[in-house]
């Protein structure tokens, strides 16, 4: 995924945020309309979406709750209405898990190469 802390952006384009998550852009639609308190993109005078770098957290977490975990959109706007500090922690932790695993597979592989 994308690393958003060395991008200078202010704002991304609904396509730009679909490909950092591998969805379309229908999802991304669909998914502001559901978490209407966590996914409010700007809109300039055409309407078209501007996301922040806090969208594009607020879209990881649900991305995680309804894609990595298999949660129905109910459930995770339930537990997110619950307690959405321990979801955050939880989807930075898995954030960082894949980030790690990614290293260990290209230290993997270019071992593989060496050896």
């Amino acid at each position: 995924m994308l690393n958003l802390d060395k991008d200078l952006k202010l704002y991304y384009s609904i396509g730009e945020v679909a490909k950092i998550f591998g969805v379309n852009e229908t999802l991304l639609r669909f998914w502001e309309k559901e978490f209407p308190k966590q996914i409010n993109p700007r809109k300039s005078g055409r309407n078209v979406r501007q996301y922040t770098k806090e969208d594009i957290e607020q879209i990881r977490i649900i991305y995680n709750l309804v894609k990595g975990r298999g949660l129905k959109i109910a459930a995770a706007r339930e537990i997110l209405k619950k307690n959405k500090e321990g979801v955050q922690q939880e989807t930075e932790v898995v954030e960082r898990l894949r980030a790690i695993r990614a290293e260990l597979v290209e230290l993997r592989t270019a071992l593989g190469v060496l050896g």
